[in-house]
């Protein structure tokens, strides 16, 4: 069917369905909350040309054209404020029993949104004769059509029938069941609208990251899809995130309602506390991140991809070996001391080469160019052969001088003792806080201070931005599988491997290794 749109806002007669939803938000809806609260929602030219978009683009047949929409924009750019009028636009449509609801992770921050149209419509002498507000739902009694507020208990909402869904900041959701059902339930209507609103996340396997990719290739071009508006706010990714240019990027409301006062402050945070450098760039800049809280600093890791400044062959080294489980990577990581005391650090993957394509669709990660370039090896079939890492460690211990290798000794009995039997000196490696904090935070030194030379290795880089780590009471750290949200095994080896060498300095000869690995 052939599509026709709207001329845009500045170009309108005024009378246009785009034009209308304009003059809706900025007639009949206020602020409520802040200095601005009680005082008319005055759009920005960048609200102006999307909520245009979204209302005024139109098909032939006189319905929109937008069935869907993505607003990803950061912290502090009236989000919420936006997504209150979205909901009430949509009660105040002629849309007989139109059912209009704000999702969300949890019903708090579903209602937050809730509560600000409810804080709308009694500031709205327009709305307030039109819409009866009740404790969990406003309702318009002359289309029978009600607004509520749900929660991600999926299970509960089959039956449904959406008219306008708003779903507040989607990378919250923990899995997509509230989203499948509310996207799949809006069939019956003749013009729905699915907008999503939100900031960006660090889960690469999240609905909302399957949404966003999908919104920078419509807008890419290279997905048609004439039905879906997106509208991305987003630093590049590439980009210095300390550059006050880049904040204009990312926050069209820069000097509105967004400070840049208080982007210097939270900037200046981020600097000094490596932990909220991840915090800004989400919620500032709009910047997917590898993890919640990033630990080791990837400016400080990026200055130690030098080349090895020694020859290696035969040097003294100690390693870490982190074997995979079903979908992870086995990580053998040395380190060598340099008399200058900097490190030296040659980590090997191995990955099973017939998974290999889905590892790279799944993870959304190069396994195949990493291998084509040997930053990893690939073993035959489709689970992670031992056999091979097994001699792959021994061809390493005939050109180096492994001194001993950590292993964990709960999850490698079997490679452990045969390393050992081939003359390799193993030492089962506890992975709790007592084994794994010291080492841990010598890493985080060694980083800091870029006393830690790696050549640039790609897939160790990965998983050195990947790690998040776990913290006791007593100030003790340790890398962790379950809050990084990426494979992190390179990293796990390596502090193994600074672990077992800071031991045998100040012990003296390893321990026979016979009697920590049984």
């Amino acid at each position: 069917m052939p599509r026709k749109k709207t001329k845009k806002t500045d170009a309108c007669s005024g009378d246009c369905p785009g034009c209308l939803a304009i003059r809706f938000f900025e007639k009949h809806l206020t602020h409520v909350k802040g200095p601005l609260g009680g005082k008319p929602l005055l759009l920005q030219s960048w609200q102006k040309s999307w909520l245009h978009s979204l209302y005024g683009t139109l098909r032939a047949d006189g319905r929109r054209q937008y069935r869907t929409t993505l607003l990803a924009i950061p912290r502090g750019n009236a989000k919420s404020t936006t997504a209150a009028g979205i909901a009430l636009k949509g009660l105040m449509e002629n849309e007989p029993g139109g059912e209009n609801y704000s999702c969300a992770a949890d019903r708090d921050q579903a209602r937050l949104v809730w509560e600000i149209a409810s804080g709308m419509v009694q500031q709205s002498p327009f709305l307030s004769r039109h819409l009866k507000l009740y404790r969990n739902a406003i309702v318009r009694p002359a289309t029978h059509s009600s607004y509520k507020a749900l929660s991600a208990e999926a299970f509960t909402k089959h039956g449904l029938n959406p008219h306008v869904v708003v779903f507040d900041e989607l990378h919250a959701q923990k899995n997509r069941e509230l989203h499948d059902v509310m996207a799949t339930a809006m069939g019956k209507r003749a013009q729905p609208i699915m907008a999503y609103l939100t900031t960006a996340g660090f889960d690469r396997r999240s609905v909302c990251w399957e949404v966003w990719k999908y919104a920078e290739s419509v807008a890419a071009g290279a997905v048609k899809d004439e039905t879906f508006l997106p509208a991305v706010y987003a630093a590049p990714v590439d980009a210095d995130w300390k550059d006050e240019k880049v904040w204009a990027v990312a926050n069209p409301n820069l000097g509105v309602s967004v400070s840049v006062d208080f982007l210097r402050q939270e900037c200046q945070k981020a600097t000094e506390l490596p932990a909220y450098e991840n915090t800004f760039r989400q919620l500032y800049l709009n910047q997917w991140t590898e993890q919640d809280t990033r630990w080791l600093r990837m400016d400080a890791w990026a200055r130690g991809g030098q080349a090895c400044p020694v020859t290696l062959q035969g040097r003294e080294c100690w390693a870490g070996l982190d074997l995979a489980t079903t979908f992870d990577t086995t990580a053998f990581v040395l380190v060598f001391p340099l008399e200058d005391g900097r490190y030296w650090v040659e980590p090997h993957f191995w990955i099973p080469e017939e998974n290999m394509r889905e590892r790279v669709r799944r993870d959304k990660v190069p396994y195949d160019v990493w291998a084509r370039q040997e930053h990893l090896h690939l073993t035959p079939g489709n689970v992670t052969d031992f056999d091979q890492v097994r001699a792959d460690i021994n061809t390493l211990a005939k050109k180096y001088n492994i001194r001993q290798v950590g292993i964990d000794r709960w999850n490698a009995t079997q490679l452990a003792n045969q390393l050992q039997g081939d003359g390799v000196n193993v030492l089962g490696y506890g992975q709790g806080y007592g084994s794994m904090s010291g080492p841990a935070k010598v890493l985080e030194s060694l980083v800091v201070s870029e006393k830690l030379l790696h050549g640039g290795h790609p897939v160790l880089a990965w998983q050195a931005g990947n790690v998040a780590i776990q913290q006791d009471h007593n100030g003790n750290i340790k890398p962790s599988k379950a809050k990084s949200n990426e494979r992190i095994d390179g990293i796990v080896a390596l502090v193994m491997a600074l672990g077992v060498h800071a031991s045998q300095e100040v012990k003296g000869p390893a321990i026979e290794p016979s009697i920590l690995i049984l």
